[in-house]
């Protein structure tokens, strides 16, 4: 066994080589050799790092996706710490911040959609790893947040769903930034417009929960 095999360099290049080739084109059009190309390194580093191209694919989700996905929502709890006691407008506006103006740079951004957009048009075993090691635990947090906020009678399906409207809000406007910035003339390069849409997103969905507990009463 070679030493460039055993390095931790070799893994990592690997991962980055794979993780822009299945953002940019899918798991299925991307074949091994084209990683090695990219990576600078040969069959033998994969097979020892990773065994197999499907393995390599799920580690790129565990390495990258993931911790990627856990900076954000660590910005979210960062927010609210910084800001206590919190108020409705605090959470959402904490969610909203931490994915409109967050950690991520446009490349982690970009790859870090474009990787859920392809699980998401053909599911595999990844989309079952980062829904329950990110997606349902954060969901079960901020319900948690939101809950003394919502009508005493509302369950967690329901509010799960309004949850779900909401990111679907945040998310829209992060994933969707070339044709916002078309439709709208804004550009997400200056903090003014990014904070413009952060300040959209928050008074939608407080609209929309505030519309939930009025019809409650």
């Amino acid at each position: 066994m070679t030493d460039d095999l055993l390095t931790e360099n070799t893994r990592e290049r690997l991962l980055d080589a794979a993780e822009i080739l299945f953002a940019n084109k899918g798991y299925r059009a991307v074949s091994i050799r084209e990683i090695i190309r990219a990576a600078h390194c040969n069959l033998a580093a994969v097979n020892y790092h990773f065994g197999q191209k499907r393995n390599l694919y799920l580690e790129v989700f565990r390495s990258r996706w993931i911790p990627r996905a856990r900076r954000v929502q660590d910005a979210f709890r960062k927010s609210l710490e910084n800001n206590p006691p919190h108020s409705l407008d605090d959470i959402v506006r904490a969610l909203t911040d931490a994915f409109i103006q967050g950690p991520l740079s446009e490349d982690e951004r970009q790859r870090h959609h474009q990787l859920m957009a392809r699980e998401q048009a053909r599911p595999s075993e990844a989309l079952e790893l980062i829904v329950n090691e990110v997606m349902r635990p954060f969901f079960v947090e901020v319900a948690g947040l939101l809950h003394p906020f919502m009508p005493d009678d509302m369950g967690d399906d329901a509010l799960y769903l309004y949850l779900l409207s909401m990111f679907s809000q945040i998310l829209y406007f992060s994933f969707a930034r070339a044709a916002v910035t078309i439709m709208t003339g804004g550009d997400y390069n200056t903090s003014s417009f990014k904070a413009h849409i952060s300040d959209h997103i928050v008074t939608f969905c407080l609209h929309g929960f505030g519309a939930v507990v009025e019809v409650s009463k």
